[in-house]
């Protein structure tokens, strides 16, 4: 990662309420001036949510719904037509409201261990039960990122842009929790330094890869040195025992992204109240306070795809607004 670069203080994690990619698009620019992502919009239906979206964007291999969910197949169908159909629609949205833009810019995609625990086999089994079809699930998520990319710099051609991986499911997958086809059992743990290995394969797709989970016990320290610039994860789950790790990662030059703010309806405290945790959590672990508003952006605690369109209003602006009290006042 180059060291001059700098997230903004506060952007959103990805998903919306509705279904209006243009107004989507109008929140998102509107709120984040200098750090606006690709709104995502799952309401919509198979093909907008986080699996069929991203199973859309792999290069030579196709996903059609199940009644048990995603499952790979020989063909693009209707179901791959429809996930790129609206992703398309979204960057058609994005475009209009980014005109002339040429700050940071956010999209995000499924990484490859949640991706694969999602999608099925032909078997019904799930990807994570064969290595193999795990490599080639990362190989192909890779290549359809980089053309995902490339797509969006051509039409917000000033635009800095960074990747987020989303990897609800890492913890499952390192633990063996992942269960199987059959709910009786589990697969078995994947080996820690393969996925290691596997998402620093994708990562490398963009030089400022963020790594979401919005799940308990992050591994901060394997996503560091996987390569990820920085951290996105819901702050509420955090316990002491992450405190080693976070001050070794953040002294490594990682950043975080804090999520503070309920990614559903609930009265929020005021501003200065949102960030307290994160002000607390610094001296515990003995950082520098001018390094506070560098290190960490503000955002949700996960997707708001389940609050109210005018909550997820009032999130986004909460953000930037406790963003601004954290550099104002980091102590």
């Amino acid at each position: 990662m180059n060291p001059d670069f700098r997230f903004a203080p506060a952007t959103g994690v990805g998903s919306l309420p509705g279904g209006d990619a243009r107004e989507a698009a109008k929140t998102v620019t509107g709120s984040f001036e200098d750090f606006p992502h690709l709104a995502e919009l799952p309401a919509r239906g198979p093909g907008a949510d986080m699996i069929g979206r991203t199973a859309g964007m792999l290069v030579e291999l196709y996903a059609r719904v199940e009644p048990s969910g995603w499952r790979l197949g020989d063909r693009p169908g209707r179901d791959t037509k429809r996930a790129r159909s609206w992703l398309g629609e979204d960057l058609d949205a994005l475009e209009e409201f980014t005109q002339e833009y040429d700050g940071v810019l956010k999209v995000q995609a499924v990484g490859p261990w949640t991706l694969a625990a999602a999608l099925e086999l032909r078997n019904g089994e799930s990807a994570l039960s064969d290595l193999g079809a795990c490599r080639d699930l990362a190989g192909s998520l890779a290549e359809g990122l980089r053309e995902h990319l490339a797509e969006v710099q051509r039409r917000v051609p000033g635009a800095r842009l960074v990747l987020q991986l989303d990897e609800p499911s890492l913890t499952a997958v390192l633990r063996g929790h992942v269960k199987t086809a059959s709910g009786y059992r589990t697969h078995r743990a994947v080996d820690r330094q393969l996925v290691e290995a596997t998402l620093r394969d994708v990562l490398g797709v963009n030089a400022h890869g963020i790594v979401h989970s919005c799940a308990p016990d992050v591994p901060f320290a394997l996503l560091r040195r996987a390569g990820a610039a920085a951290v996105s994860f819901d702050f509420s789950l955090l316990t002491e025992r992450d405190d080693d790790a976070i001050g070794e990662a953040v002294e490594a030059g990682l950043k975080l992204f804090t999520g503070v703010v309920p990614g559903t309806d609930t009265a929020l405290s005021d501003p200065a109240g949102s960030v307290m945790g994160v002000r607390t959590l610094w001296r515990r672990l003995g950082l520098s306070p001018a390094l506070l508003a560098e290190a960490v952006t503000v955002t949700p605690a996960c997707g708001l795809a389940g609050a109210s369109p005018a909550y997820a209003r009032t999130a986004l602006a909460h953000c930037v607004r406790a963003a601004r009290s954290l550099a104002d006042n980091p102590e």
